[in-house]
């Protein structure tokens, strides 16, 4: 995993070149390469946007209306969760839990914790940027 990430770190994102290369050079099965790099919520397997947006769907956001914000976020940037907008601005993705359930529901706007949010606040956040 800190092998990845460094590579996350350096690059932005896993392709499969980095992927195969960790693989390689761990002596490691691709495809276990790839399992833990999908696994985590943290690494991301695509270039993603400028300005990115991770919303909570743990069980207290989920509760809190989490899912809506995705639908709303989607709606208005014209995408679907874990995909980035057209021109680059904007990455929208989801995370199991990020620990913060008294701010449900809860994300992180280019790696601030915010929360209790609705799409509107994350919208012009992301806008603000």
């Amino acid at each position: 995993m800190e092998v990845l990430q460094i590579i996350q770190d350096a690059f932005g994102y896993l392709d499969d070149q980095a992927l195969a290369y960790v693989a390689d050079h761990l002596g490691l099965p691709l495809n276990k390469v790839r399992s833990v790099a999908s696994f985590y919520s943290h690494f991301t397997l695509k270039p993603q946007g400028l300005h990115t947006c991770v919303v909570c769907i743990g069980t207290a956001c989920y509760v809190k209306g989490a899912v809506g914000l995705l639908g709303e976020l989607g709606e208005t940037l014209g995408i679907k969760v874990g995909q980035t907008t057209p021109d680059g601005q904007v990455s929208v993705l989801k995370a199991g839990c990020l620990g913060v359930c008294n701010l449900a529901p809860a994300a992180v706007i280019d790696g601030e914790v915010r929360g209790p949010v609705a799409a509107s606040e994350l919208l012009s956040r992301l806008r603000q940027t």
